[in-house]
């Protein structure tokens, strides 16, 4: 185990860090509350997603499912559809079955230890930790990237390569849990997170407002392995409208369940061969992980989308009404909002663009 500091070091950076979080801490709706079911949608989403667009997400969330119980009788579809744009929707998968775990295997009641929250699906170590600190005050350590990123500074551990970062990692979990305050877990953890999220951050850290300056070896200077390079990948959708009964249509493709990528999820339908004859509309981009997309949307015809589209059987019409409560990829979200479609359903003759299938 790596030499750490002393019992009065340990003592004072507790106190530093949790007197700097009481003064410093941002006001997020999910620490108001000890509900544990609330606090674990909160920690799930906020994987791999920014805090400020989880805030509304959160509350919309708990508003259609408020309970266990509300979320594990939902189908899987309304599930992902409130998830729709947050991205990574294993996540909600996970969520999803988690929920409907607790209430076959456990009436309903959350497990309160992390161990015992780890046997549930989707919940990790992080997220036990989490859960079982929060809302139950068990003396257990965080670490997510944040806190890794925190405690990697103020020791001076750096890592060149996969191995250098994989023995940074046990040094970081041996410290962890000497240092997390055992009176008050649930607020350290949160306290360190929140230090890594808005003072310790991967670029620019403010070093001169952090409690832990003078414990600091680096002051934000440590070397990491490079990440991988984003690459660049171009894609086709097909915009395809249709009036029907006073009401616009669009027409959507559902990921095969085989799909390894956002199975069962609605997008636009993509054209293989790029319609010459046709004008762009507009482009989009959107990054997924280490892709960054430029989409360009086409508008087609109905009668023409069957030579164009790659796969037909599984597509289907739908109304813009139904099209903005739907499982959605954050993709097709962002391309029919681009063109004004979700955000006020459009009559024929009212599109942003000049779509060939409105102007009859």
């Amino acid at each position: 185990m790596p030499r750490l500091p002393g019992r009065e070091a340990l003592f004072r950076m507790r106190r530093d860090l949790l007197d700097w979080y009481e003064g410093n801490k941002r006001d997020l709706p999910w620490r108001r509350t000890q509900d544990p079911y609330a606090i674990w949608v909160s920690e799930i989403m906020l994987q791999q997603t920014r805090v400020a667009v989880v805030i509304e997400r959160w509350k919309a969330f708990l508003e259609r499912f408020p309970t266990i119980e509300s979320l594990a009788a939902a189908h899987e579809q309304d599930v992902l559809a409130l998830w729709s744009g947050l991205g990574y929707y294993r996540r909600a998968r996970m969520l999803h079955k988690a929920a409907q775990s607790v209430v076959a295997e456990h009436a309903g009641r959350m497990p309160v230890t992390a161990s015992e929250l780890r046997t549930l699906p989707g919940i990790g170590s992080y997220t036990a930790a989490a859960i079982a600190s929060i809302a139950h005050n068990e003396p257990v350590a965080v670490v997510d990237g944040n806190v890794e990123r925190v405690l990697s500074r103020l020791r001076g551990w750096e890592s060149h390569d996969a191995v250098g970062e994989a023995a940074v990692r046990r040094k970081v979990d041996e410290f962890s849990a000497v240092l997390v305050d055992a009176r008050r877990p649930g607020d350290f953890n949160q306290a360190i997170m929140e230090l890594g999220s808005t003072v310790c951050t991967p670029r620019n850290p403010q070093c001169l407002v952090c409690p832990w300056s003078t414990e600091c070896r680096t002051l934000g200077e440590h070397k990491t392995p490079k990440r991988a390079a984003m690459t660049t990948c171009e894609i086709a959708y097909a915009l395809v409208l249709r009036d029907r009964k006073n009401d616009t249509e669009v027409l959507l493709e559902q990921r095969a369940a085989s799909n390894t990528v956002m199975p069962g999820l609605w997008e636009l339908p993509t054209i293989g061969d790029t319609p010459s004859a046709i004008k762009e509309a507009f482009t989009v981009r959107h990054a997924i992980m280490q892709v960054n997309y430029i989409v360009r949307v086409y508008p087609v015809e109905p009668p023409a989308i069957s030579s164009s589209s790659t796969h037909p059987e599984r597509q289907r019409w739908i109304s813009l009404g139904e099209a903005s409560s739907m499982a959605l990829t954050g993709l097709a979200r962002k391309v029919l909002t681009r063109a004004g479609l979700l955000q006020n359903p459009l009559r024929s003759g009212t599109a942003k663009f000049a779509s060939p299938a409105l102007r009859n």
